[in-house]
């Protein structure tokens, strides 16, 4: 394949794995004028896409149905159709495993696909955030086992995923791109692609370990950010300190400083795994990454941390957390979205059940989830809901659609651990405590 065939729109687009990350990117590239075809496992996210309907809160419906019914964007269960193909990206999940170790089976799988149908000159980028070396160790002898030989017969190159969801100023369009090849001739050609989808800068750098380091870096940075913050929260409550004016006060200093906000824990695809694949490739090479493992264990103790602040504010008023009825406000890991990957607040609600409390769950986003393996419906936000119970615990910062004016009016006690009343003005009420 040749620069010209991308410049032109004439290369064919498969991308591998339809979700948060693929759909949208798919989107970018049909805008763009490529022809898409997104390659899923999941009957039923096919049957969305070729319908033209979306699954995903940061793709626009209208935008989505014109690119499917104008024949630029369509949804494949059939990996042969890779042949035809010119360009293939692989988005696929990389889980962490329970004892917190890379699960790279969507990647190998997916690598496995590729190798068996890819035609030659195509240009494979990987986007799954993974750790270093996995482009060039794993996913480059895979695609060779059939005999091609990548920098001649194929072309291999990383490019990170920025997916950001719910944010409104940064999305895949957008978002600055990072590219590293396996060759010039792999970077030259994944440059070129990304700068006709993307208006935005592609920054280049030497190899796709330097791609793969430059995402861990990214969330790693957050982190151990988010889990100072944290610390610092929990040492400050016993001070009787607000840690919330000191973050504000320490943000007013225009230089040395970024602010980062105490939470009940991290949740996403992102923040809670991405540093751990760091952690397991650094012990192949003899080193012990002290403080992303330390972090981790900050930010995963928060959830237990706002359970025992509720049953000292519950002690306060002579109640006891077995039997009590708790509202927990927001499920989402984070504002606005109805993304439950990785969200404290399910840790959070799973031990508030362990100590014996009734809990109702409001969040406007999210209508049922699967709990305990059954569906549970989450409730809708009323005064006798409030009135009746205990204690109520925001641990998403829903900016929209939730009433917290009525909250605050009709709750006996609560535990902002988002300080949302704060930023509202509402926590002058004795009823309110922020974590």
């Amino acid at each position: 394949m040749t620069e010209e065939r991308i410049l032109d729109e004439s290369a064919k687009v498969g991308i591998i794995g339809m979700g948060y990350v693929g759909l949208p990117l798919a989107v970018e590239v049909a805008k763009a004028g490529f022809d898409v075809t997104g390659f899923e496992i999941s009957h039923e996210r096919v049957e969305l896409l070729n319908s033209g309907k979306n699954y995903i809160g940061d793709v626009d419906d209208a935008e989505l149905e014109s690119l499917v019914t104008g024949g630029k964007l369509r949804g494949s269960l059939d990996f042969e159709e890779i042949a035809s193909c010119d360009i293939v990206i692989v988005c696929v999940p990389t889980p962490l495993d329970v004892f917190k170790q890379p699960d790279l089976s969507y990647i190998i799988n997916a690598s496995r696909e590729i190798s068996k149908y890819m035609k030659s000159g195509s240009l494979v980028v990987l986007e799954s955030t993974t750790f270093p070396g996995t482009t060039e160790d794993i996913m480059k002898p895979i695609l060779e086992e059939t005999g091609k030989t990548s920098g001649e017969d194929f072309f291999l190159a990383f490019s990170p995923e920025r997916v950001d969801p719910g944010n409104q100023n940064f999305k895949t369009g957008n978002t600055p791109k990072v590219v590293g090849g396996c060759g010039e001739k792999s970077t030259s050609l994944a440059k070129a692609f990304y700068s006709k989808v993307l208006k935005a800068p592609i920054f280049v750098v030497n190899s796709p370990k330097e791609a793969e380091m430059t995402k861990i870096l990214e969330n790693t940075f957050r982190i151990v950010n988010i889990a100072l913050a944290n610390e610092m929260a929990i040492v400050a409550e016993r001070m009787g300190i607000n840690i919330w004016q000191v973050v504000d006060a320490a943000s007013t200093k225009p230089f040395g400083f970024m602010p980062f906000y105490p939470g009940p824990g991290v949740g996403g695809h992102c923040i809670p795994i991405d540093p751990f694949y760091l952690t397991y490739i650094a012990r192949k090479y003899d080193y012990h990454t002290r403080l992303i493992e330390l972090a981790g264990e900050i930010n995963n103790s928060m959830p237990d941390y706002v359970v025992e602040r509720l049953m000292k504010l519950l002690n306060a008023h002579k109640k006891c957390l077995n039997g009590s009825k708790i509202i927990l406000v927001g499920l989402a890991y984070k504002s606005d979205i109805s993304d439950l990957r990785e969200s404290p607040a399910l840790d959070v609600l799973r031990i508030l059940e362990e100590n014996g409390a009734i809990v109702d769950i409001v969040d406007p986003y999210i209508g049922q989830f699967e709990w305990r393996s059954a569906k549970r419906k989450t409730s809708e936000l009323t005064r006798d809901l409030i009135t009746n119970s205990d204690a109520v615990i925001i641990t998403t910062a829903h900016m929209k659609n939730v009433n917290y004016e009525l909250i605050v009016d009709n709750a006996p006690l609560i535990l902002d651990t988002r300080s949302v009343l704060r930023k509202l003005s509402l926590d002058s009420k004795n009823n309110v405590n922020l974590l």
